[in-house]
């Protein structure tokens, strides 16, 4: 459905998305089996050219899916253009590191009078399982990070559509059928399966090694929990829901209340609050504060009612901002529009009372105003806090010494600390860390975003006393360009 009309988004592309059947999830686990041998096996030099034809097929497909994903999820045209260039971004981010091979980490340790030769790299996983994200149905799509970076590390992938947008997904996934065509990969690299069953049945497939996931820590962690009762349990790498605590000291408030205002503004309110990386706490002093609290209010007040992703996305974030409201010693500064389009929230309590719903994400464009007194409070609230994905410092330059232990707190909560400037927005680069410690995500180890995201698709292996030519061509004795550690040091 277009969640702006309620009207069918596409009725013509119903037939496409029929839930999977238990066989066709079977099947295309199978396949994908059958394909990992030739897909993990396969140069790297061949799926970087892979994931450089899927970059230019999402591109020369570009009107269609972004207008499939305007009508799916009433995201504006504006903001799917970009997600657009940086789903094709991220493709190439991983054929980069391909290219560059010190993702296998791979090193050569000659034998001694006392030790063996040893040699070690990464191998794929095999087939991956993808759960897509319904807030962003292409860089969290079908055609997401999670579905490059484990082609890239040479797993076949089987994504379970997301119901918000299985027209876009459709189209994606045709998109990379044609890239892979192109480019030689075997039969069974990617596929697709639709349905709540097809999800469980997909995790539960003996064949499946892996799962990637975004969304709802309920759903998550329905999942999660599946794939640790397997009698073979496999990862699932799950980014599950984040508050990322945004703390203002209180030289920041009195110095740049109007800069402050416009960025907070827009951090909350922007894609109507429909981000992974919303800041929905703001810890703000007391009196020095008290100017920022109240131009924040009205800044967010102005922000216009806006259509949700879907109507169960809708009611969550009407149900939980009745529950923040409900919550003891809570002041309302705005309140938001009920029974349609999604108007804005924000609510302010004492620090001492933070406690229960208000500590609860709220999926839409509302946010949690912290009043505190001492630095004190906000180390101990932050540190008994559950994991982030970021935590935001916004300080003066001349107090950054003061506020070590504040930093030092929110490093060990969040996957990512931003320093004046706001959470929201992601780079796909080499340096990114997208995730955290739980409920963030069910892996803190890892990300999800950034090249170092290839590394949940991949185990180590240690080849000894193994004849050079049975080895992978980055162990051989020759060498082959990429970063490699012989005998303790680093080469290529």
């Amino acid at each position: 459905m277009n969640p702006a009309t309620d009207h069918p988004a596409d009725p013509l592309r119903t037939s496409a998305v029929a839930d999977s059947t238990p066989a066709e999830v079977t099947a295309a686990c199978s396949a994908a089996a059958d394909a990992a041998a030739e897909l993990g096996g396969s140069l790297r030099s061949q799926r970087s050219a892979f994931l450089n034809e899927l970059a230019n097929e999402l591109e020369q497909n570009r009107e269609a899916l972004e207008g499939a994903a305007a009508r799916e999820t009433s995201l504006a045209a504006s903001r799917l253009s970009i997600e657009l260039a940086r789903t094709a971004r991220q493709a190439r981010l991983f054929a980069e590191v391909l290219d560059d091979g010190g993702y296998l980490e791979a090193a050569i340790d000659h034998a001694t009078a006392t030790t063996p030769d040893t040699r070690l790299t990464r191998i794929p996983l095999g087939p991956v399982a993808v759960f897509g994200a319904g807030n962003f149905p292409l860089a969290f799509g079908v055609p997401g990070g999670d579905t490059v970076s484990a082609l890239a590390a040479g797993c076949p992938v089987v994504v379970k559509v997301h119901p918000g947008h299985p027209h876009t997904s459709q189209l994606a996934f045709e998109a990379i059928q044609l890239a892979a065509a192109k480019s030689g990969m075997p039969p069974g690299t990617i596929a697709l399966v639709s349905g709540m069953e097809a999800g469980r049945n997909l995790v539960m497939d003996p064949n499946i090694q892996a799962v990637g996931f975004t969304g709802s820590t309920t759903a998550g962690r329905i999942l999660f929990d599946l794939a640790s009762s397997r009698p073979s349990p496999i990862p699932f790498y799950g980014e599950l829901g984040s508050l990322n605590p945004l703390v203002v000291t209180a030289a920041a408030a009195q110095a740049r209340p109007r800069g402050i205002t416009a960025q907070l503004a827009s951090s909350i309110t922007s894609s109507v609050g429909q981000l992974c990386t919303k800041p929905g706490l703001i810890f703000i002093p007391y009196e020095a504060g008290d100017a920022l609290v109240a131009s924040l209010a009205e800044a967010v007040r102005k922000a216009p009612a806006l259509a949700m992703l879907n109507e169960g996305i809708m009611q969550r974030f009407n149900d939980s901002v009745e529950d923040w409201n409900a919550a003891g010693a809570v002041s309302v500064l705005v309140d938001s529009q009920q029974g349609g389009p999604a108007g804005a929230h924000l609510v302010s309590v004492d620090i001492g009372r933070l406690t229960g719903p208000l500590l609860e994400e709220a999926f839409g464009p509302a946010a949690v105003i912290v009043r505190y007194s001492t630095q004190q409070q906000v180390i101990n609230t932050l540190r008994s806090m559950g994991g982030q994905l970021t935590a935001t410092l916004l300080c003066e330059e001349a107090e950054t010494d003061a506020l070590q232990p504040i930093a030092q707190a929110m490093t060990s909560r969040a996957g990512r600390l931003v320093f004046n400037d706001m959470p929201t927005g992601v780079a796909v680069s080499w340096s990114m860390t997208h995730g955290g410690p739980y409920p963030a995500t069910t892996n803190s180890g890892h990300t999800s975003v950034g090249s170092a995201a290839i590394k949940r698709w991949l185990r180590p292996v240690t080849y000894q006393n193994a004849p050079d030519t049975l080895l992978p061509p980055e162990l051989r004795e020759e060498s082959c360009g990429i970063p490699r550690r012989l005998n303790g040091s680093m080469t290529r």
